[in-house]
Formats: C-alpha cells, sequence, structure tokens
C-alpha cells in the first residue's frame, strides 16, 4: 500500500529538499527577491540532507546561486536568521499540501502522509530527511530555532488531527494519532537513513496503517 504511485501534489511536497530555481540577471527588485528566495530554499534542502551544523553559509551561497551581497542585504543576523526562514518555508508548505487531502478518508490521509516520505527516501536512496527534525536535534543551545521548529511540528500535529477527524476518526483519536503518526514517520526516516534501507520505514508504516484502520472500524460512541 505505501508504495503505491504517488500524484504530482505528493511529489511536489514531500521533498523538504525543495528545488532551487536558476538565477536571473539584473538588479531590479524582483531579482533581489527571487535571490532572497533561492538562499531560503537551498537552506532548506540543505538541512534535509546535511543537518545544521554542515551547512555553513559558503554551501547555502553555492547551492542558491546567490551573491554574497545578497545574503548579507537579506540576512543581515546571518545563520540563524536564514535557517529560521527556511524552516518557515518547510512548514508553510507541508501545511498546503496537507490541505490537499481534506475530506479524504483517515486511512487514505495516512497513507498518503506515509508514501511521500517514503518517496523522499527511495530517490534520495535514503540520503534525504527532514529539516526541521535535523534543526531540532542540533539546535539545543539556540533557542529561537527550537521555538521556530516547535511551531512548525505544531501546526503539522494540529492539521494532520483536523484531516483525520474529517476523514473519520473521533476528534481524541485524531489527536493521538496525528501525534503517532509525526513521531513515528520522523523516527522511522532516521532508521532508514542509518541503515541505508526503507526496510525499517516499510515496517513502521505498516504498523500505522492497521492501527489507522482499526480505529476507523472500532465503534465511536
Amino acid at each position: 500500500m505505501v508504495a503505491r504511485t504517488a500524484t504530482s501534489d505528493e511529489i511536489s511536497v514531500s521533498t523538504l529538499e525543495v528545488s532551487v530555481p536558476a538565477p536571473r540577471t539584473g538588479t531590479s527588485p524582483a531579482h533581489r527577491a527571487s535571490a532572497r528566495d533561492r538562499i531560503v530554499e537551498g537552506t532548506a534542502a540543505l538541512l534535509a540532507r546535511r543537518g545544521l551544523q554542515a551547512t555553513s553559509l559558503n554551501e547555502i551561497l553555492s547551492a542558491s546561486k546567490a551573491a554574497r551581497g545578497s545574503m548579507y542585504h537579506s540576512f543581515p543576523r546571518g545563520k540563524e536568521q536564514v535557517v529560521a526562514q527556511a524552516l518557515g518555508l518547510a512548514g508553510q508548505r507541508t501545511q498546503e499540501w496537507l490541505d490537499r487531502w481534506d475530506g479524504d478518508a483517515a486511512d487514505v490521509v495516512t497513507e498518503r502522509f506515509l508514501h511521500s516520505w517514503r518517496l523522499l527516501l527511495s530517490r534520495s536512496d535514503c540520503t534525504t530527511g527532514c529539516a526541521v527534525l535535523a534543526v531540532t536535534v542540533a539546535a539545543a543551545d539556540t533557542k529561537p530555532l527550537l521555538d521556530e521548529a516547535a511551531s512548525v511540528f505544531r501546526g503539522w500535529r494540529t492539521r494532520l488531527a483536523q484531516l483525520l477527524e474529517h476523514g473519520g476518526l473521533p476528534a481524541g483519536s485524531a489527536a493521538g494519532f496525528a501525534t503517532l503518526l509525526i513521531a513515528a514517520s520522523e523516527g522511522a526516516v532516521v532508521l532508514a537513513r542509518a541503515e541505508r534501507t526503507l526496510e525499517p520505514f516499510d515496517a513502521t508504516a505498516e504498523q500505522l496503517l492497521t492501527q489507522v484502520r482499526s480505529l476507523l472500524a472500532a465503534p465511536h460512541a
């Protein structure tokens, strides 16, 4: 079930390893905005692949094909400010992606969520994960980044709970399963990356699908 064919919506957002558009020429405001967007998107991609500590300003500039002056103009507070913006981008894009599933059955929402993570792993040969998790585990002494990561995770939990409730789960079960779905998926991605195999992710996904179907089948008061 998890390995079914993805829709274009799932592919476009499952990545958190966002594509970086080609730079434009010129110095117009539109060009400066484009450079800023490329820097944020390039940072999100690097965080998902390399983590926080290994994502240097030089690598961000290389990935985004942006000039150093654009970096300092758009992000005068440096790397921390860029990373915070990248987390916001990851949160926003995933929220937009989740919104497209409103009205689907809870097991379909679960399957799509899991499939999208699996697709990310398979396309990257188990080398890419979650940019938000990458920052969370490496930013213990940087409260603003931890606060931003916590806000993103809370937003995902809240929206998933709403989708699961709309898809047939009772409110209490929907909230609890949304938390479990995110926590288990993130952990399974970490295991798959460490072991360089999809096996731990697939095993976790099957357990989660079994559980959501049981919740759907259970009598509701």
